[in-house]
């Protein structure tokens, strides 16, 4: 019998390889490899990926590469998010559903992180669950 493993990619913009030194009252302290390795052991039935960049062309190839046959793409794209029209576009243009994720409450943060590039095109959004929100992005494509 075959059986099909879903298969989900985590791809982190900007500044969040600082996770567990940046902010901690806003990002907290744990580090977002630590965390990962949790939603493995929790989610075995998917096979779960991560990607994190702090260059804006690096996050538009990686959705190119995996947008067309992967079951479903978390994004945080962080500050990209606010101002990347191509980030925007990439995910417009691949078949993978994505999941736009934040950390924080953007709309209780900056008015500038108030607008998203990404938000229109994408399945969902979730902000303000902290690193909670990868877990419920996961659950949103079981």
């Amino acid at each position: 019998m075959y059986f099909c493993i879903m298969k989900i990619i985590i791809i982190n913009g900007p500044n969040l390889n600082l996770l567990g030194k940046r902010e901690p009252e806003i990002y907290g302290s744990q580090t977002f490899e630590e965390f990962f390795q949790t939603l493995k052991l929790k989610y075995t039935e998917v096979e779960i990926s991560y990607f994190q960049s702090n260059i804006e062309g690096e996050i538009i190839d990686k959705l190119h590469q995996v947008g067309f046959d992967y079951d479903g793409i978390i994004l945080n794209a962080a500050a990209y998010t606010h101002t990347s029209v191509g980030i925007g576009d990439a995910v417009k243009g691949i078949e993978t559903p994505v999941v736009e994720l934040h950390i924080s409450n953007v709309h209780a943060r900056e008015e500038f992180r108030h607008q998203s590039f990404i938000a229109p095109v994408a399945k969902g959004v979730l902000f303000g669950f902290g690193l909670k929100g990868y877990d419920l992005a996961i659950q949103s494509f079981l």
